[in-house]
C-alpha cells in the first residue's frame, strides 16, 4: 500500500514540477554567447508562446516510464539500509538516503538522458522542421542504435555525484523537521506539516548539490547534431567557467527552487490522501518518512 501511495505520490510530483524542470534545462545548456532566454520568466513565456502549453511538458513520458521502478528502489533501499544500519541517528538517516540515491542512479540517468533531449528538441541550436524523436522510448532506443549502452548511460558519474548527496540531505532534512515540528498521529496540522517538511527537504536537496546538475544537464545534452564540447566532467568544468565564469554553475537555479516546493507539496497530499482513502480511515495510522518521500532529481 505504501509503495503505490508513493508511485500517485510520485506521479502527481512529475505533473506539478515538469514544467519548470523543462525551463531549467532549456536554461542551464543555452548558448550565452546567443541566448534565447533571459531569465525563467521570460523562459515560460517564450516556451508557451512558440510551442504552447504542450511545450513545457516536452519529455514528460520519461520520468514517468521510470516512476515505478525509481521509487521501489529509493524507498527498498533506504529502508532496508537504515534498518540493518541499527540505530535512527542523524547520520544513518543520511547514510541512508545517500545509498538509495546511488542505487537508483541505474534508472534515473537514462530517464533523464531521453527527458533532456526531448525538452531540447525543436529549440534553439537544436531546432529542426522534423522531431528526431518521437517520444521518450523512441529517444532512448535512438541513442541505444547511434552510441550503445554507453550513449545510454550519457551523464552516469555527474548522475551518481548529484544523487548521492542530493538523498542523503533530503532524508536527513526530511528527518529533523518532521520530528521538530512535532508529526503527532493525531495533530489536526500533521499534513500541512508534512508537506511544509517535505517542500523545504526538496530544496535543501538541490541547493546542496545544483552545481552538478548544470554539469550534467550539459553532458548530456552534448552531442546534439553530431557535435560534442566536453571530454568528460572536469572538462564541461573547464570550458563552462572559462566562458561564462561562476554564473554558470546557478544557470536555472529559480525555476529549480520554484519546483522544489509544490512538487514536493504535490507529493505528500496525494500519498496522505491516498492513504486515506484505501484504509478507509480519517487520521493516519502512522507518521513515517517511507512514502512520504519524494526523490530529489528531474521528477
Amino acid at each position: 500500500m505504501d509503495f503505490l501511495a508513493g508511485c500517485a505520490g510520485g506521479a502527481a510530483g512529475v505533473l506539478v514540477g515538469h514544467p519548470f524542470d523543462t525551463v531549467k534545462v532549456r536554461l542551464q545548456v543555452q548558448d550565452v554567447s546567443k541566448p534565447l532566454y533571459r531569465g525563467t520568466i521570460h523562459c515560460f513565456q517564450s516556451i508557451i508562446k512558440q510551442e504552447t502549453t504542450l511545450g513545457l511538458y516536452k519529455g514528460v513520458g520519461s520520468p514517468m516510464m521510470g516512476l515505478t521502478f525509481i521509487n521501489a528502489l529509493v524507498f527498498g533501499v533506504q529502508g532496508k539500509t537504515l534498518r540493518s544500519l541499527g540505530k535512527d541517528t542523524p547520520l544513518n538517516q543520511f547514510l541512508a538516503g545517500a545509498s538509495a540515491g546511488a542505487i537508483q542512479c541505474v534508472i534515473c540517468c537514462p530517464m533523464e538522458l531521453a527527458k533532456t533531449r526531448m525538452q531540447l528538441q525543436g529549440t534553439g541550436e537544436y531546432k529542426s522542421k522534423s522531431k528526431h524523436y518521437k517520444n521518450s522510448l523512441d529517444c532512448l532506443i535512438k541513442i541505444h542504435r547511434k552510441e550503445g549502452w554507453r550513449g545510454i548511460n550519457r551523464g552516469m558519474v555527474s548522475t551518481f555525484l548529484r544523487e548521492t548527496p542530493s538523498f542523503g540531505f533530503y532524508f536527513l532534512t526530511y528527518d529533523y523537521l518532521s520530528r521538530s515540528l512535532g508529526c503527532e498521529i493525531n495533530d489536526r496540522f500533521i499534513i500541512p506539516k508534512l508537506l511544509f517538511a517535505g517542500g523545504m527537504s526538496g530544496i535543501v536537496s538541490w541547493l546542496s548539490t545544483y552545481p552538478i546538475d548544470v554539469i550534467k544537464s550539459r553532458l548530456q545534452a552534448d552531442g546534439i547534431g553530431g557535435v560534442n564540447h566536453y571530454n568528460g566532467i572536469l572538462d564541461c568544468v573547464k570550458k563552462s567557467y572559462a566562458i561564462e565564469g561562476w554564473r554558470v554553475f546557478t544557470r536555472g537555479l529559480t525555476s529549480t527552487l520554484l519546483r522544489a516546493f509544490p512538487v514536493n507539496a504535490a507529493t505528500f497530499a496525494t500519498v496522505t490522501l491516498f492513504l486515506m482513502y484505501m484504509r478507509g480511515d480519517t487520521t493516519m495510522s502512522e507518521c513515517d518518512a517511507g512514502p512520504a518521500l519524494q526523490q530529489p532529481n528531474s521528477l
